[in-house]
Order: structure tokens, then sequence, then C-alpha cells
């Protein structure tokens, strides 16, 4: 199990570094932006932790250029940017997940084997979920949509399993921000119709019937029309 760590701080790799290898985890530096990208387009990560302020490619621009050639591996951002903006920024670039700068190396590796859940198998359940021609399993993280695999990322699948285990109820954006981000919901700000509509596009623009609908003023629910 491999882990990309993009960081340019050489003390902040060697105990981030130390600390994974000690928990058993391969891991490979990047020490700029560039790097990273060239080393995730080419090699296979459980996880990819990357801080924002990189030379060469800003941890931002590294994660929408991933995303953008379907890099569906998870991302923890890794700053000293701690603010909620700044949290909002990092997963409307395509992020996973955010952590700041201090913390507990025990928080990191809680976030890392949150993410990583993906990559080994450890899903919480075996059962396979469905409405219509969509499936979603749980174990191998494998979406299908009328015998199509649709590739998302490890955000868009929690988010499309959550909705998945509550088809037919309406679910708040409220409830959303807290349950999938661990966020305060701020009104101001637009994460959640983002990440709805990364998901529409994937698994409705192409497919009849739709399955994801908006509920004006109530929230968003996974139900057949």
């Amino acid at each position: 199990m491999k882990i990309l760590l993009v960081e340019d701080e050489v003390k902040t790799v060697q105990s981030i570094k130390q600390g994974l290898e000690e928990h058993q985890w391969e891991v490979d530096v990047a020490y700029d932006g560039v790097m990273g990208f060239q080393l995730a387009s080419r090699t296979t990560y459980a996880l990819i932790i990357s801080d924002i302020i990189l030379p060469g490619m800003n941890g931002l621009d590294f994660c929408r250029k991933l995303r953008a050639t379907n890099v569906t591996t998870p991302i923890l951002m890794l700053t000293a940017l701690g603010t909620t903006d700044d949290k909002i920024v990092g997963l409307d670039s395509g992020a996973d997940d955010y952590l700041g700068k201090p913390f507990e190396f025990r928080e990191l590796m809680a976030r890392v084997r949150a993410l990583t859940r993906r990559s080994n198998g450890t899903a919480q359940t075996a059962n396979l979920l469905k409405i219509a021609d969509l499936e979603l399993d749980p174990d191998t993280k494998k979406v299908v949509r009328a015998g199509k695999e649709i590739l998302l990322t490890a955000k868009e699948f929690q988010l499309l399993e959550y909705f998945l285990r509550h088809q037919g109820r309406v679910i708040s954006k409220v409830e959303l921000a807290e349950k999938l981000w661990d966020l305060t919901f701020d009104t101001g700000t637009n994460i959640i119709e983002v990440y709805i509509n990364f998901l529409r596009k994937k698994i409705d623009k192409d497919f009849d019937p739709k399955l994801l609908h908006t509920q004006i003023g109530m929230g968003y629910v996974v139900k057949l029309v």
C-alpha cells in the first residue's frame, strides 16, 4: 500500500514519512507540485497527501489537474491555511479531505484510514446498493450504471453511498455538510452544490431515468420518479 506525499518542508516530510512507515505504509515523496503530478499520473497510490503552498505547481492546481485527467485517488490537503474558506477552496479543487497545520499525528492517521477504505476493501458492509440500473458496491468501491462503470472520486463515492443508504429521503445541505465534510454549513458557500453537480453529471447526464433530484429549499433526494 503506497501513499504519495507532496510537501516541500523537509522536516514535515521526515516526520510524516516516518510516522506512516511505522504504520506499514510505503511512502513516495515529491517536493513540488510538478513532480507530484508526474508521480500521481504514472503510479497507483492508495492516497495522496498534498500541501497547498508548493513550488512549481500549487496544491490546488495539482489537485485540479489530477481530477481533469480522471485520476480518482483520494486526496488529503494538508496546509497551514486553515480557515473555513480555505478548506472549501481545497474541497472545490477536488480534494476529499482537509487537515490544517499544526495537527496531531493520530488525527492524520484517522484521516488516512478513512480515506483509504476505498483502496483496502474495509468497507462497512458487503451489501450491494441499488436503484434502477445503478449499482454501488461498498466493498470494491465500484459504481455501475446500465452496465457501464462510472469512475468517482472518494468524496463523490461517499456522497452517492450516503444517498443510496437513504433512498427516498430528502437530505438537507446542513446534513450533508456535517456528515460528509465535517463542516458547519455556511449558506455563503457552494461546496454542496459543486459536488452534487459533479455527481449528477456522472450518474444521470447520459442516462434515464434521472435519479438525483433537487427539492428546492429542502435539499436533495435519490429516488425513482
